[in-house]
């Protein structure tokens, strides 16, 4: 019974963590909605260390696995990520613009694709797959209608939106699983209260 309460506790601990981490992953959410522009170029420069570190650690598994087919595409590979982090950090600005087109881009054709395959299938999901075609197109418009200034927010709404519902999933998994632990933990504490009860 003592492990079994000292691994309910350890349990415990583990879930408050997760919904430690939600709440700081909300907060920053919160704060990066509240300054979008700031947001923007963050999630740049974290997306620029991140292509450089993926960089640098496929150049030393190529150099690794040298001697083999997979050498001269690992190098290859592992250049292109080390060159476009270091112009993603370099020019965050730049880079933020250049995404911005490439998910407006990516909006528009969802979003037609989308909506043209809801209007020839016609399945049982057909309204709300025409709604999502036409949110998609639309939000694509309005994107690039504002392009470049757009790039100033876009990238920075998205990545603090994301943080934000990261954050809500972890509180809610933290707090669903700690009251799971009580729920299966109070059963096991009865047992001993009741023999403790009978022994006085």
């Amino acid at each position: 019974m003592a492990g079994t309460a000292q691994e309910a506790r350890k349990l415990k601990r583990g879930f408050g963590v997760l919904t430690v981490l939600g709440a700081v992953l909300v907060l920053g959410g919160i704060v990066g909605l509240i300054y979008t522009a700031a947001a923007t170029l963050t999630s740049m420069l974290l997306f620029g260390w991140l292509l450089l570190i993926c960089g640098l650690v496929g150049l030393l598994h190529a150099i690794e696995s040298r001697g083999t087919n997979f050498f001269w595409l690992g190098v290859v590979v592992a250049a292109l990520n080390i060159a476009a982090g270091v112009v993603v950090i370099r020019h965050p600005e730049t880079a933020a613009e250049g995404l911005t087109m490439f998910a407006a881009l990516l909006f528009l054709t969802g979003g037609l694709f989308r909506l043209v395959g809801s209007v020839v299938v016609r399945g049982p999901q057909f309204g709300w797959t025409l709604v999502q075609g036409a949110f998609g197109i639309l939000l694509g418009v309005l994107v690039l209608a504002n392009w470049p200034e757009s790039s100033l927010y876009v990238l920075g709404t998205f990545f603090s939106l994301a943080l934000l519902f990261d954050g809500l999933g972890l509180i809610a998994l933290g707090v669903g699983g700690r009251r799971i632990v009580n729920m299966v933990a109070e059963p096991e504490k009865r047992p001993e209260e009741d023999q403790e009860e009978s022994n006085n």
